[in-house]
This record gives C-alpha cells, sequence and structure tokens, in this order.
C-alpha cells in the first residue's frame, strides 16, 4: 500500500503507493469525482454516507507550537512514529502485513515511467513512516489490506506543495504500477480545501478512489491524504469482495482521523 505523503482526498473525511500499495509504492491522485464521504467525528465513528465531516469543531487553520515542531530527521522521524497507525489501531482482526513497513530513510515516489518507487528522502522532508496492516479473509470475504503513512516536512509550505503535485499525478499517469502485477487504475480524485465542501478536520485534503488490478482479479481502491500544518497523513485501501462500499470507507475515516487527532495531541497546537 501507499506510503509518502501525496494524494488524493475527498469530501470524504474520512485521502505511500496508498491505498493497496507496497513499500515500494507511494500515494497516487486523479481529478475529482465530486462523490461525498462518510463523515467521521475526532473518535473516529461515521455518520450517515453522504454527509460531512466534522473530527474538529471550527475551519481556522492549525497551528503547532514552534516548541514541538520538528527540526530535525530524528525528532521527524519520532514524531512519524507517534502518530502513524499500527495494526492493532484499525480494529479487531487486523495484522502486519508480511512486510510490515517502508525503508527507514525513504519516500514513495510516482517516477516517470509511473511506477511507484521508494526514494531517498528529497530536501524538504524531515521524516516518512509507512506501516502496511491487513485484515485476513474469512468465509465469503477477501482480505482487506491498508497502508498508514505519516510525512513530516521541515515547513508548511513543502507539505502543501505535496499535496497539489498529488493532485496532478492521476493526469500525468492515469494508470500506476505498483508492483510488477500491480496497478492502480480508473482513478478518480477531488482536492478539498480547509472551509470547502465541509472539511474543517485538515487545513488540506484529497481523496481518490480507482481499481486496483492484480493478476486477473480487480478490487476497489481508495486512498485519502490530509495534512495539518506540516505534517501529512495518508490512508491506502484495497478492497476484497464480501465488503459493501461503508465498510471499507469507514477502515478510511477511522485512520485518518486517528491520525490527525495524534498530529494535534503531538504538535500541542490548536486552530485559530
Amino acid at each position: 500500500m501507499r506510503a509518502a505523503v501525496s494524494g488524493t482526498a475527498a469530501a470524504v473525511l474520512l485521502g505511500g503507493c496508498s491505498m493497496g500499495a507496497t513499500e515500494g509504492a507511494a500515494e497516487p491522485g486523479a481529478k475529482a469525482s465530486g462523490s461525498r464521504a462518510p463523515s467521521a467525528s475526532a473518535s473516529g465513528e461515521v455518520s450517515a454516507e453522504g454527509s460531512e465531516p466534522s473530527a474538529t469543531p471550527s475551519a481556522a487553520p492549525f497551528e503547532a507550537d514552534p516548541d514541538r515542531v520538528p527540526t530535525s530527521g530524528t525528532r521527524g522521524a519520532t514524531l512519524a512514529a507517534a502518530i502513524v497507525m499500527r495494526p492493532q489501531d484499525w480494529g479487531a482482526g487486523f495484522e502486519a502485513q508480511p512486510l510490515a513497513r517502508s525503508a527507514e530513510g525513504t519516500v514513495a515516489v510516482l517516477d516517470e515511467e509511473c511506477r511507484w518507487q521508494r526514494r531517498a528522502l528529497p530536501e524538504g522532508v524531515l521524516a516518512s513512516l509507512s506501516l502496511y496492516s491487513e485484515l485476513p479473509g474469512t468465509g465469503k470475504r477477501g482480505t482487506v489490506k491498508v497502508t498508514a503513512a505519516v510525512t513530516v516536512h521541515t515547513t508548511v509550505l513543502g507539505a502543501d506543495d505535496q499535496l497539489s503535485e498529488t493532485l496532478e499525478e492521476p493526469l500525468r499517469c492515469p494508470e500506476q504500477q505498483v508492483r510488477a502485477d500491480e496497478r492502480i487504475a480508473e482513478l478518480n480524485s477531488v482536492g478539498t480545501p480547509l472551509g470547502i465542501r465541509g472539511n474543517n478536520y485538515a487545513d488540506d485534503s484529497i481523496y481518490e478512489q480507482g481499481a486496483y488490478l492484480t493478476g486477473g482479479g480487480k478490487a476497489s481502491y481508495r486512498w485519502m491524504v490530509t495534512r495539518l500544518g506540516q505534517v501529512t497523513v495518508a490512508v491506502a485501501l484495497k478492497g476484497a469482495e464480501g465488503y459493501t462500499s461503508s465498510e471499507l470507507e469507514q477502515y478510511v475515516t477511522r485512520g485518518t482521523t486517528t491520525m490527525l487527532d495524534r498530529v494535534r495531541f503531538e504538535l500541542g497546537g490548536g486552530e485559530g
């Protein structure tokens, strides 16, 4: 599933390859589908489909405590580790994938040939961490795979630029390779800045939907990336047989709201 921050989110609150990507993957992007997403409270609970998210009470930009903002790679890595979703955070039954985490000191990048690769951290990025979890299939249900990614930038502008670039990725690469036999296609995404379409939970947000293709199989794909200050968090999800759209969106919501709450807690900031 995807890792580094870059991505696409819809008014879905709950947006490196992200949903359904692997360590070598990152977050894809695409054009807005215009569909609404499930709303979520700070606790991660999801309201009726189609309503707006409300993880925070106001729509003022996030302001971190300057004394708690990381300025080194070590502090950035510590912050990312404190924020990222671990298997047990997703809910009962989730476990780490065989490839459980991204390589240290790397970030997911969509290269010139539309392949998701992990590259060394670029200038302006202090740390990036992706953890890969899954809910094993049982009975008539297949295995759901999720990726949680946190990227800590040196500046707010740098984090903002990352999301802007992400929105352009689906235009450049409408089909993206995650692994030799895994691709992401049929992408639709939408960006939702703070104060637009009910976004009162993050400084910026991108949501993406598409299809995850593996050999002769096809699964639903979702990816959401959000930003608070200089930190971006992403949730990527590869769906499975036997799950409804609403059930899958709840995992995206849970991961996003949980990590956003952790950003606020760790950086000790507020809105306004």
